[in-house]
Formats: C-alpha cells, structure tokens, sequence
C-alpha cells in the first residue's frame, strides 16, 4: 500500500537540505518535505527528490582510503538477464543514437554512439568503453570497502539507474581512470553541471561518502549549475 512519510526535522552535517520522499507504492505519490538526516531514514528502494545543492551539501564527508582495494572485488560484466548481453552491451545498446546490429554472443555491428564527456561522435563500440560514474575504486574508498561481495556486484552492474553508467570513448575514461571531481572533470564544458548532478546522484543512491577535497570541489563547481531536483531510487 502506498503511503507518505512525513520526515522529522534534524540537521544534515550541518547543513540544512529539503528531501522530498516517497516510498514506491501502487497509488499516485505525494511527497512530504522537511529537513532530515538522509542516515536515519534510509532504505533500499525508497525514493528521495532533493535539489542539487542541498544533495551535495547532504553527502556525509569522511576521509578515504584504498586499502584493500582490488578491481577484482568489484565483479563484472555480468548478465543479470541472461539474455546473452553483459552489463556493458546492455549499456552500448541502450545509448546508441542509431542502434547496431545484435549478432550471435551479442556480437555488435554497425551503429553511431556520441560521447558526452568529449563531444565526440563514435562508429566503432569497440572505441567506447562503459565508465562507471562514480568509479569502482572511488566507490570502494567512500563505503564500499564495508560492502558485501553481492553489494559490489550490484554497484559494478547497476542497470537500475542510468546515471550509474555511462557509454564514453575509450580515451575520455581513460583520461578520468579513478580519479573524483576534484581532480578530473569532462572536456566538454558545458557537460559540467549534468556531470556534477549524476555524480551525486549516484553518491546518494549508494550512499557513498565525499573527502573534503572532492566535497569543497563540488560545491564549488555546482554553485552555478541549477539548483534543479534530483529524484533517486536508494540502492542501499
């Protein structure tokens, strides 16, 4: 059965941020503003709306560490669907502006792709690669280190939200490699704000934690994007 929550009022870090939530229901939704701590509240699959700045300002800040990391505790590509395709196809497949052809093992040929990080219009999709928003060693250093095997493995192939991955030519993700927001920005300028958004998005989804740096950079490249909301659907 549907139902509204309203949230009790509390400080978020400091800073005060509005979240409109919603749980994921039958009937149409109503969503109940106040301010909360996100911490409290938090549950797989309930659904928050909540403007830009106030999600950035929202991220609890933590120092990171990478120890223990390895790309192999992150397992992927795999094929939740079992229709041949492996998170990548899938990803290519869904952002091809004119699609390829499907061939045996989800053989691809053919079709045109664009790049948003570079401007760049792609006909290979063997020159793109599939770029984890918030990369998988990042991801591990704000939380996910604590995570279980299935959790990583989720994150690695999150199809259920597609800011979580993104089809980009191969020497714009290399380019980016693990780097965070401080340190690493798309070419393409006016990409920015959509960058910063999707950024968050999934930071929030996931429930991931900023360092300073990449927290002061955020604010601080955001301040001029617009302060739209973001709704999202928590994963954890």
């Amino acid at each position: 059965m549907r139902t509204s929550t309203a949230i009790a009022r509390t400080s978020v870090l400091a800073a005060s941020a509005l979240l409109a939530v919603t749980s994921l229901t039958t009937a149409a939704p109503a969503a109940a503003a106040a301010p909360a701590e996100a911490a409290h509240y938090r549950a797989p699959g309930q659904v928050l709306t909540i403007r830009l700045h106030d999600a950035i300002a929202a991220l609890p800040v933590a120092d990171e560490s990478r120890d223990g990391y390895e790309r192999t505790k992150f397992r992927h590509w795999i094929d939740a669907d079992r229709n041949g395709c492996n998170t990548r196809k899938e990803v290519i497949l869904a952002e091809a502006v004119d699609a390829p052809e499907v061939g045996t093992g989800c053989a691809l040929s053919g079709g045109a792709w664009f790049s948003p990080y570079d401007d760049l219009a792609v006909v290979d999709s063997g020159a793109l690669d599939v770029d984890h928003m918030v990369p998988l060693a990042e991801a591990w250093d704000s939380g996910a280190y604590a995570w279980s095997p299935k959790e990583r493995e989720a994150y690695a192939n999150d199809l259920g939200d597609p800011r979580s991955l993104i089809a980009v030519s191969a020497r714009s993700n290399r380019s980016k490699a693990d780097k965070d927001v401080a340190d690493w920005m798309p070419p393409a300028a006016h990409y920015a704000c959509t960058y910063l958004t999707d950024w968050t998005t999934v930071k929030t989804r996931w429930s991931l934690t900023a360092d300073p740096r990449e927290k002061t950079a955020l604010t601080r490249l955001a301040a001029t994007c617009p302060d739209e909301p973001i709704t999202v659907e928590l994963a954890r």
